[in-house]
């Protein structure tokens, strides 16, 4: 705010009558105030009493200045700004405040000086007119928005911690959960879903204005920013919450994005979140896309254990990973479908558009292949397992 140029000598005796009157006047504008601005109302938050303190400091803050014939600071403006941003008091409201204490100054300030006769009323309006509203009211609205700005960033921070601390599966303690969902405007109950999205790079949101597309489909969410993740647990209690999550993540292009099942206990957030990790790196490199991670028994059991699963896989199939891609992925498919057809070879073939006979040779293919036979119980359970471990964890680079 540009420094004022010290006010004319004449002003001086004025002001100094007008100071002498200045818990007077400090009672007075507090009750027009209060009056006029609904936020300082009766029936607002601000009490009479401490009102009434801040307009006599202004007052004397004013016609102080005006009676010394300074510009001193303008500390008990920028209080007043810092306390209303703290407090949480509409910016408007302040300053609607200060146009009423302004307007109320004027007035006294302009009748002293008729009454005075010693300088002119028209010099002494514009003066106080440009002093009280440009000064006060501008060094409140600075602090005000310098403030809110510091609280902003502060809030920030205390729910990145607490996003934070969910993922991380520091919140174990059931009151502790509940306080940190209350603070990161969570239900205490799911069912939710974590997402896992790849960020274009460190410091990049993957999906900058999440939360607010959410909000609009009144889906409450908590998000976390990492070097190589913009992470998020969302709150799908409404009907059809995860079909709007998935329809809103669905809008972000080219991200890659992976997200969990649903799960009901916030302290399995961790845990979820591992699961949307796994779903995201299904996705190879560079490739965009959305994929869900399967809720099936068995990816449960694969993603408990990465490396178990990985050895399984490994060993099962380690003739069938040898064999050329086209081929690879040729029987690998049939066999997903297999599954999916309950073992039913004419069915696997109507899924594949090809014949029953080709399906049943792709079969005895990776029987022979993995030294397994599709009629023994436990062998269709170990394969079973490998498949899923496949389909579930990071794939491999292409052997040439």
């Amino acid at each position: 705010m540009p420094r004022t140029p010290p006010p004319p000598a004449e002003i001086a005796p004025v002001a100094t009558a007008l100071l002498g009157r200045a818990q007077e006047l400090g009672a007075r504008m507090a009750r027009r105030i209060r009056a006029e601005v609904t936020y300082y109302g009766a029936q607002g938050p601000v009490a009479l009493e401490e009102l009434t303190a801040s307009c006599r400091r202004n007052t004397e803050l004013v016609f102080g200045q005006l009676a010394n014939g300074c510009t001193a600071g303008m500390d008990p403006a920028e209080e007043t700004g810092r306390r209303a941003a703290r407090e949480g008091a509409p910016l408007g409201e302040l300053l609607h405040a200060y146009r009423v204490g302004s307007e109320f100054l004027w007035s006294e300030l302009a009748a002293e000086a008729r009454a005075a006769r010693a300088v002119t009323a028209d010099t002494i309006v514009s003066l106080a007119a440009w002093w009280v509203n440009e000064g006060l009211a501008a060094a409140a609205s600075d602090a005000y928005r310098e403030t809110a700005s510091e609280l902003l960033l502060q809030r920030d921070r205390e729910r990145s911690v607490l996003v934070e601390a969910l993922f991380t599966g520091v919140l174990t303690d059931r009151t502790t959960l509940w306080e940190a969902a209350d603070a990161l405007g969570l239900p205490t109950e799911g069912p939710f879903a974590v997402v896992a999205a790849a960020v274009p790079a460190p410091g990049r949101e993957a999906l900058p204005g999440i939360e607010a597309r959410l909000q609009a489909e009144r889906i409450r969410s908590a998000w976390r920013l990492l070097p190589d993740l913009h992470i998020g647990v969302t709150a799908v209690r409404v009907p059809d919450g995860e079909d709007a999550v998935l329809r809103v993540l669905g809008g972000f292009t080219p991200a890659r994005v992976g997200i969990s099942p649903a799960y009901d206990a916030l302290r399995d957030t961790p845990r979820a979140l591992r699961y949307a990790r796994l779903a995201l790196a299904r996705l190879p490199a560079g490739t965009p896309g959305l994929v869900r991670f399967d809720d099936s028994p068995l990816a449960l059991l694969v993603a408990a254990n990465v490396d178990d699963a990985t050895r399984i896989a490994d060993t099962v199939f380690a003739r069938v990973l040898e064999l050329p891609p086209e081929e690879r992925h040729r029987l690998l498919d049939t066999l997903e479908q297999w599954y999916e057809s309950g073992g039913s070879a004419a069915d696997t073939a109507r899924r594949l558009y090809c014949h029953r006979n080709t399906v049943r040779y792709r079969l005895r293919r990776l029987e022979e292949l993995t030294g397994r036979s599709l009629q023994d119980p436990r062998a269709v359970a170990e394969i079973s397992v490998a498949l899923h471990a496949l389909r579930l964890l990071p794939p491999t680079p292409e052997k040439p």
